[in-house]
């Protein structure tokens, strides 16, 4: 009974010993030194989802997934990447979804084309009832 006792005590206790967090990324939170370059990567940053909040850009967000990401992006840009190179790197990575910015993609087009249809169908039901009413007075 004592085994069972310490055993499951260990298993308790075991997260305490546990790393709880990583090194935070170096340029998570710290900017880049050229002002045009740090534009350039806030830019960006402002278009990226955050992959933990889901309701944030990665610039806004506090979630460590997000500070790795800033950190990616000024280490790139900083490497003489462009922008929209990184954005096609991060959609590869992680979907469509990551960015905030919209697609041409042909998948999407219904997607695009849906309000515009809403808005005839519902205006064509209008002028319809429109001209029943005229016709009954």
């Amino acid at each position: 009974m004592k085994h069972i006792l310490f055993l499951f005590a260990l298993f308790i206790a075991a997260p305490i010993y546990a790393q709880t967090a990583l090194p935070p990324a170096p340029y998570a939170d710290r900017q880049l030194d050229d002002p045009a370059l740090e534009k350039k990567a806030s830019d960006l940053m402002l278009t990226i989802r955050c992959l933990t909040c889901q309701s944030q850009s990665i610039a806004d967000s506090n979630a460590s997934m997000a500070g790795d990401l800033r950190s990616q992006i000024r280490e790139r840009i900083a490497a003489g990447e462009e922008p929209e190179q990184i954005r096609a790197w991060l959609i590869e990575r992680y979907g469509d979804w990551i960015s905030y910015e919209p697609t041409d993609d042909p998948l999407l087009w219904p997607l695009w084309a849906m309000p515009l249809l809403l808005l005839l169908v519902g205006g064509l039901l209008v002028a319809a009832r429109i001209k029943r009413k005229r016709k009954g007075t």
